[in-house]
């Protein structure tokens, strides 16, 4: 469990530059990044596990000490991609096979003390969240913790960052995350069609 003084928060979904500037203007915010790959470019970068830009930035957040650091990087990124990708009926078994893969690299390094999960995880949206299809953040972690997930749904380019900055200060507080384990095996037997059952205990803020 993470003890810092700030409350880091991973955005997903629709967080483009533009909004992460605005974000970094605020008084009370600080966005922190995963370092550069290095000299090995975009070829390093590539060669890179899902999880180890999210591990870095996470890291990179903990040197931070503003009230909220905001990381739009996040170590269970391979895992929310590969969770999308298994109800693709068009993808076939291999889907479940990609799934269980990145599931199994994010847990063997976490078990190594790579990376912890945030304090909250802030989905930015622009269509209705519902609307978004298989989600693992809106699905199995918010079924999970449903005070760790949070919902921004913006729909005016000049507004998105107030409506983040709103959606920050409604965070609410609730037990922490159950072991990464235990989250993985609960989007293993998550159906995504009762997404919308966990909906109402979690803040959403609209612009």
């Amino acid at each position: 469990m993470r003890r810092e003084s700030s409350t880091v928060v991973v955005l997903v979904g629709d967080a483009d530059e533009g909004l992460l500037t605005e974000l970094g203007r605020s008084g009370n915010v600080s966005v922190a990044r995963a370092p550069a790959a290095g000299s090995g470019g975009q070829e390093a970068a590539a060669a890179r596990p899902a999880w180890e830009p999210g591990a870095l930035a996470m890291r990179e957040a903990t040197r931070r000490h503003a009230a909220y650091v905001i990381v739009p990087e996040d170590p269970l990124a391979g895992v929310a991609a590969a969770w999308r990708s298994m109800w693709d009926v068009a993808g076939g078994p291999a889907g479940a096979g990609g799934f269980e893969e990145q599931a199994a690299q994010a847990l063997s390094a976490w078990r190594d003390k790579r990376f912890e999960l945030p304090d909250y995880y802030l989905v930015v949206a622009t269509a209705q969240p519902d609307g978004t299809g298989p989600d693992l953040y809106l699905g199995p972690l918010r079924a999970a913790r449903p005070r760790r997930v949070a919902v921004a749904a913006v729909t005016r380019q000049p507004d998105q960052a107030a409506r983040v900055l709103d959606a920050l200060r409604s965070l609410r507080h609730g037990p922490w995350w159950p072991p990464l384990d235990e989250l993985i095996g609960t989007a293993r037997h998550f159906y995504a069609g009762g997404l919308a059952e966990t909906q109402p205990d979690t803040p959403l803020v609209r612009s």
